[in-house]
């Protein structure tokens, strides 16, 4: 196995878009990892907020949504900033499918958790079939995969 070339000498070899896509993915994992850091702030000064006034009660289900709904949304955050950190250091191309399937099920998921009582059957069953057909597209991809 021969050594990975470094930064400096694939920047040397890529063309100006190629050299594009790099600012640009480097860039929206700067704009991610901030967006990132103020959630991680928030969600720390809610719970701080809950737990000083007493209100936390993890049986509470409207606690219950909101917490969670700001953990799954860094979950979303952080593996959508990943996808592009591994895009911006050449290790895939600029986006995978796979990876936009496994967001957008991590984020169906997150519906589910701060889906409201009171939604009717119709929303449950299109979110359940959306949630069924990636699961099946993200295992098809999974197959599809070289050993």
């Amino acid at each position: 196995m021969g050594r990975r070339p470094s930064f400096a000498e694939e920047w040397r070899l890529m063309n100006l878009y190629e050299r594009f896509e790099q600012v640009v993915a480097i860039i929206l994992a700067n704009v991610i990892a901030v967006v990132i850091i103020i959630s991680l702030y928030q969600l720390i000064r809610t719970v701080a907020v809950l737990i000083t006034s007493r209100v936390l009660d993890p049986l509470d289900h409207g606690v219950f949504q909101e917490l969670f709904g700001m953990i799954m949304t860094l979950l979303i955050s952080m593996e959508f900033k990943h996808s592009i950190l591994r895009a911006a250091l050449r290790r895939g191309s600029v986006i995978q499918v796979k990876t936009v399937v496994l967001i957008a099920l991590i984020a169906l998921a997150r519906k589910f958790v701060i889906l409201d009582p009171q939604v009717g059957a119709g929303t449950i069953g299109a979110l359940s079939a959306a949630l069924l057909a990636l699961g099946a597209v993200y295992w098809l991809l999974s197959a599809c995969e070289k050993p």
